[in-house]
């Protein structure tokens, strides 16, 4: 009869796993905000990390907004010629990407991308205790490594969400406009018409949050890994992962805050 509290043992140790989680995420918050003030005497780890995860990731995030708004672009025109709203194109495009798929996917190709090298890198220093040499040289290892990562998420996501917007709103007006052949003129006006300022600002405050938590989560493995170069790869994938799920409820919490 053991067989029948087996559930709710499996239920029970993935709660204590979770507590356990949020409580060891939490103390590594604080300790690295706690290394912030200090940062900024030293900014060049910080600008090489906005590098890597702006320019570097330039050619990713502006693909994924131009393939967005193309297909969005042309299965709003299916929906939209059916009630005969074709104008409503414009809007649609715009209001999706700037509100909702241009920070989210920009942020979970930015976890794919950077958020995976975060936690490999750092995976690979803890399990060859070069951390441990770091301490040894009374070298910080939140304010070495942590620190500048998460800075340059929040500072450099909400610039590659707003880039992939803008893509996404010109790869619709392409489809549009000469796959379509529909009016563009329509396209621009029903956009300044129907997008307001608010859904920008909100759009990119989504971006800064989504680059928190993918810099936290993704550092946060790799100062958790252990186990050789098998550890490395298997807690670089539980930061992607965890990331992206994150990124996706932090995403419906704040658009039923924000709209």
């Amino acid at each position: 009869m053991n067989f029948i509290f087996v559930p709710f043992e499996k239920i029970g140790k993935f709660t204590l796993h979770t507590i356990q989680e949020l409580g060891a995420i939490t103390v590594y918050v604080w300790e690295a905000l706690l290394s912030i003030p200090a940062y900024f005497i030293n900014l060049e780890n910080l600008i090489d990390q906005m590098i890597f995860i702006g320019m570097d990731s330039f050619y990713v995030v502006g693909l994924t907004g131009l393939f967005t708004g193309m297909v969005l672009s042309l299965q709003a025109y299916y929906a939209a010629r059916i009630v005969g709203v074709t104008y409503m194109i414009g809007p649609t495009v715009a209001l999706s990407m700037v509100r909702e798929l241009g920070p989210v996917l920009t942020a979970l190709m930015i976890t794919a991308r950077c958020g995976s090298s975060m936690a490999s890198e750092i995976g690979t220093m803890k399990v060859t205790e070069q951390i441990d040499a770091l301490e040894v040289m009374a070298v910080d290892p939140y304010y070495f490594l942590s620190v500048p990562r998460i800075l340059a998420a929040m500072a450099m996501l909400p610039l590659m969400a707003a880039l992939c917007s803008l893509i996404g709103i010109i790869g619709g007006y392409v489809v549009y406009v000469y796959f379509l052949g529909l009016n563009h003129v329509t396209y621009i006006e029903k956009i300044y018409e129907y997008v307001k300022l608010s859904d920008i600002y909100n759009g990119l405050l989504k971006a800064v949050f989504f680059g928190a938590i993918l810099s936290i989560i993704s550092t946060f493995k790799g100062f958790q890994t252990y186990g050789g170069a098998k550890g490395v790869g298997k807690f670089t994938t539980q930061a992607v992962v965890l990331s992206s799920v994150y990124i996706l409820f932090a995403d419906y919490l704040l658009t039923s805050i924000l709209f």
